[in-house]
């Protein structure tokens, strides 16, 4: 029985006698926001009556809004410059994805974005083109990234920038592992006057996004894993164009299907294909759509 001594046969009782619930009370809420700015009017109107109906559909206890608080005070506390609990935790319940599908589906013939993620670590000094962005040697696989950077018109975008940043092969961020140099497989690049960009890295892993917080803990008792596909991360910028986030993941790996944040689209899946010198390579041209 629920801690506040109902069954949930007395909870369909109050239910279908009182439905909805306290109605005058979320009405009330609602209209003390009239001189509020109209779009957060708008925001916390919708926001407001669904929360509110949450609670009364799933009838919920004063224990366990108690523990929805201590959940997100934590999730708060986790957070610092080098890690963003509130993003993964957006990321892993299909948020992220939903604002990028609502914000980013009329971008007719653009390259197609996915999640920013939780650690973008801010633009790093420009890197000549064809450089590495490892800043030690690996024991993985390198690779080669090239391609070009257009509009949707197929026209080159010269100086570009292209932000890239990757796990190493121990599946960590820099900005989560002191052992890795500052900056290392985080880089910055600026296209040529063909629009190209090429540079060096290591093969991606797939990786576990950190489980070892709230966000964590609540993906275990949902039963969900916390893995990521292999892939390496794109942020594209250019004057007059909307700006492109998003990432080249490696096919043939095992989470592409089940990736803890819904992160994959079928058009960023790229093969590596090895060139006349053996190296991997993958080519992946990038369109950007105009502002406006």
């Amino acid at each position: 029985m629920p801690a506040n001594g109902r069954s949930r046969g007395d909870v369909s009782e109050v239910k279908s006698a009182t439905t909805p619930l306290f109605e005058p009370l979320t009405d009330d809420a609602i209209a003390r926001m009239a001189t509020a700015e109209p779009r957060l009017r708008e925001v916390m109107t919708i926001l407001l009556r669904h929360i509110h109906d949450a609670v009364r559909e799933a009838y919920v206890t004063e224990q366990e809004w108690a523990l929805a608080i201590e959940f997100l005070t934590q999730t708060g506390k986790m957070c610092d410059g080098n890690r963003q609990e509130f993003i993964l935790l957006s990321d892993v319940l299909g948020i992220s994805m939903l604002i990028d599908a609502i914000n980013h589906g009329a971008d007719g013939g653009a390259s197609e974005s996915t999640v920013l993620g939780p650690f973008y670590a801010g633009l790093q000094p420009i890197s000549p083109i064809g450089s590495s962005i490892l800043k030690r040697r690996e024991p993985g696989e390198l690779m080669v990234m090239e391609g070009g950077i257009a509009d949707c018109d197929g026209s080159p975008l010269a100086g570009a920038l292209i932000e890239v940043w990757q796990t190493a092969p121990n599946g960590l961020y820099d900005v989560q592992d002191p052992a890795q140099p500052q900056g290392h497989l985080r880089a910055t690049f600026q296209t040529d006057e063909s629009g190209a960009y090429r540079f060096e890295t290591v093969t991606p892993v797939s990786y576990a996004i950190p489980d070892d917080g709230p966000v964590g803990r609540l993906l275990d008792q949902m039963g969900r894993h916390p893995n990521r596909p292999s892939h390496i991360h794109f942020m594209i910028t250019a004057p007059g164009y909307r700006r492109l986030v998003t990432h080249l993941f490696i096919a043939g790996d095992p989470y592409l299907h089940s990736d803890a944040v819904f992160g994959v689209k079928e058009s960023l899946i790229v093969t590596p294909v090895e060139d006349d010198e053996g190296r991997r390579v993958v080519r992946y041209d990038f369109k950007l759509a105009k502002d406006g």
